[in-house]
């Protein structure tokens, strides 16, 4: 999943960003409004969090814009503003949750990737392919009913996935889904998570469609 975070306090920043990547998901980090529209013009984020005062305008008015213009992006409201009429104002606007600062890092994670498949109508929790059994949200994988381990990064690549279960999704779209602006990227880093899947769920759990990409066994 990739998350834009609007946020101009450097440490609570900073401790989101490292968190949500800890759980194998790309984050931009952007500290005001401009840069925020510009981000979302040009990359299609599955999620946004987004504080509410900002050095160039309100978050509110953002989201407004956001929702204005049709967009239906995940987005979990970041504010030391903890009055009832703050939260209805921001769930009137737009909002899909509100999280009131200071808030636990471990209950943001799990927020954001709820509000993200609710978006996207995909908040199924067991998916069964073939021998392999999946609950996404709880991040559980079993192989003919025995439970495997899954890195982050690895579930990271199989939501992708499943976000488009009956579709060829390309190395490029797996790879914007998973790494923020300026990252660091080895020129076979996804075939390695794959392979890793493939080696722990199955070889034909994920197909490769030479030339176009990657697929879920049907």
């Amino acid at each position: 999943m990739r998350v834009l975070l609007v946020e101009d306090e450097p440490h609570i920043g900073s401790a989101v960003q490292e968190h949500v990547r800890a759980a194998g998901h790309a984050v931009d980090w952007v500290r005001q409004i401009g840069a925020a529209d510009d981000a979302v013009r040009s990359v299609p984020y599955d999620a946004l969090l987004l504080d509410l005062h900002l050095p160039d305008g309100r978050g509110l008015d953002f989201l407004r814009t956001l929702r204005r213009r049709g967009d239906t992006l995940a987005v979990v409201i970041l504010t030391a503003r903890d009055q009832v009429s703050d939260r209805i104002d921001g769930l009137k606007a737009g909002a899909d949750d509100y999280l009131v600062k200071p808030f636990d890092l471990d209950e943001l994670n799990a927020r954001l990737q709820a509000v993200a498949r609710r978006t996207q109508g995909k908040a199924i929790p067991t998916i069964s392919l073939g021998p392999v059994e999946l609950e996404p949200e709880a991040h559980v994988a079993r192989l003919q009913g025995a439970v495997v381990e899954l890195t982050a990064r690895e579930w990271a690549v199989l939501d992708v996935l499943l976000r488009r279960p009956t579709f060829t999704v390309s190395k490029e779209a797996i790879e914007a889904a998973l790494y923020a602006f300026g990252q660091e990227i080895e020129s076979n880093t996804i075939e390695v998570y794959i392979s890793r899947i493939r080696r722990k769920l199955g070889r034909d759990f994920i197909r490769t469609i030479r030339g176009l990409g990657y697929r879920l066994h049907d």
